[in-house]
């Protein structure tokens, strides 16, 4: 659990929590987050030692594969394998329980759960508006605003290294991040409830940030990310995925990553979880799904840590094979953060997932919803299975790109977090954000260090024969 204060700063953060409720004014509730600093010091999150009590890392792995699907997990194993960063990407439970050992004020947010920076891209509104996001909610819970950082920023020194920049370059990346997310946290400080709520990093905006950070190359760089994510959308996943046979548009047999499972993704079970899905979706949008009907499904491995929870993807059709959907369906189990956070509020894993998006996100996916299956007892979330998808090619970023790209996830993190938490108490401890990052880039520089470790002690449990591997997949 998150260290003990000192009842002097309960008692500071029962006040700025109690602020959200509209109960401080913003003046006082800034000088509230400042006087947090005395009892928990922003140079202590630059801390970090693993716990004499620290659970193998190889071992939480194997907790989490009991409940997945055993034929998929050397396909997982296999990926974090591959690198540092693989690993990274997939040991959000480890680091979950790493995160509760850390300093906190005791602010509270709508924690995205697993931010790292792989997990923010580009995506089309309801209303084809391209915007930059956080866009993976399966570990999503409220908890203390400074969790999300740390994995943000670790994963930023991990990536770094990836790139084979020396870790000073890794800690500037995380000041960067640092600082933007100090600074437009101060502005939401003075901003009105309802402009904060709407403001989002369109593609303008986004480009106005790297441009005031970045050099001509990246510029353009980022041009070309725009243009790509406008062609990466339902359609051209429909290309990739499906082929007409007979008349008839189905998804095609990708084995291992894509396939049919027979009694899995029988008609009947799979027409089921359409309709629970259906149930959760305003009238609006039911209107247009029902203008749809299932033609296929079939179980498409997706990311790294969700490796081996149930996904599926299900093809409909308006009227003909030529007017296709591309919907995804995939598991949430409970969240990696609710042995140190408490329980959701929610009973279905996937509403709570559905629910944190929502609340996070500028702006959701219109298909967003929720449904249970009463066979297997799994939660499942729906969605667009791409829409203008954009995710960044960090091995091929440039340095002063990698370095921009912080900035854009610092930005856009504390637009998600002041929908939720107190962006004035926040803001009033942070300050500019300078003494915050310079601990958080330590911070990330020795969480590296563990991860490096953990990721290796995956890699001999490999060797040793102790958790199977599929490599290049």
């Amino acid at each position: 659990m998150a260290k003990t204060r000192t009842k002097s700063s309960r008692t500071a953060a029962a006040e700025v929590l109690g602020a959200a409720t509209g109960g401080i004014d913003r003046a006082d509730r800034i000088e509230a987050g400042r006087a947090l600093r005395k009892e928990v010091p922003r140079s202590t999150h630059g801390d970090w030692k693993a716990a004499a009590d620290r659970p193998d890392p190889v071992a939480v792995l194997e907790a989490q594969g009991e409940s997945r699907v055993a034929e998929l997990l050397p396909i997982r194993y296999g990926r974090m394998a591959e690198s540092p960063f693989g690993f990274f990407r997939g040991a959000a439970a480890g680091m979950a329980a790493d995160l509760a050992s850390t300093p906190a004020t005791g602010i509270t947010v709508q924690l995205c759960g697993d931010g790292h920076l792989m997990n923010f891209g580009g995506f089309a509104t309801p209303e084809r508006r391209l915007i930059f996001d956080v866009n993976d909610f399966d570990e999503t819970l409220p908890g203390p605003w400074e969790w999300d950082l740390k994995r943000l920023g670790a994963s930023f020194a991990v990536a770094g290294r990836a790139k084979g920049l020396p870790d000073d370059l890794g800690q500037a990346a995380v000041h960067r991040m640092a600082s933007s997310y100090a600074g437009l946290l101060a502005d939401f400080a003075t901003m009105s409830t309802l402009d904060t709520w709407y403001w989002s990093v369109d593609a303008d905006r986004a480009a106005a940030i790297t441009a005031s950070v970045a050099d001509a190359q990246t510029r353009g760089r980022f041009d070309k990310a725009v243009a790509r994510a406008h062609a990466h959308d339902n359609l051209q996943a429909v290309g990739k995925l499906t082929a007409v046979v007979d008349g008839h548009r189905r998804i095609v047999d990708q084995p291992p990553l894509v396939g049919h499972v027979p009694g899995d993704d029988e008609p009947d079970r799979m027409q089921e979880l359409l309709d629970g899905y259906r149930s959760s979706l305003p009238d609006g949008v039911r209107h247009l799904l029902d203008r749809f009907r299932l033609a296929d499904a079939a179980r498409k491995v997706v990311g790294v840590g969700s490796i081996g929870t149930r996904c599926w993807i299900a093809l409909l059709e308006g009227g003909t094979a030529d007017d296709p959907l591309l919907l995804q369906i995939k598991e949430a189990q409970a969240s990696v953060l609710e042995p140190y956070v408490g329980r959701s509020q929610y009973d279905n894993h996937a509403q709570r997932a559905v629910e944190g998006q929502q609340l996070m996100q500028a702006a959701s996916d219109l298909f967003l919803g929720w449904t249970h299956d009463e066979v297997s007892g799994v939660d499942y979330y729906w969605r667009n299975l791409r829409d203008m998808k954009a995710s960044a090619d960090i091995n091929a970023q440039p340095t002063n790109t990698f370095l921009a790209y912080a900035q854009l996830c610092g930005v856009t993190l504390a637009r998600a977090h002041a929908r939720s938490g107190d962006a004035a108490a926040i803001s009033g401890y942070l300050g500019k954000g300078g003494a915050f990052g310079k601990a958080l880039g330590r911070f990330a520089v020795a969480y590296a260090d563990q991860n490096t470790q953990d990721h290796a002690a995956l890699v001999q449990a490999i060797k040793d024969g102790r958790v199977p591997a599929e490599p290049g997949v």
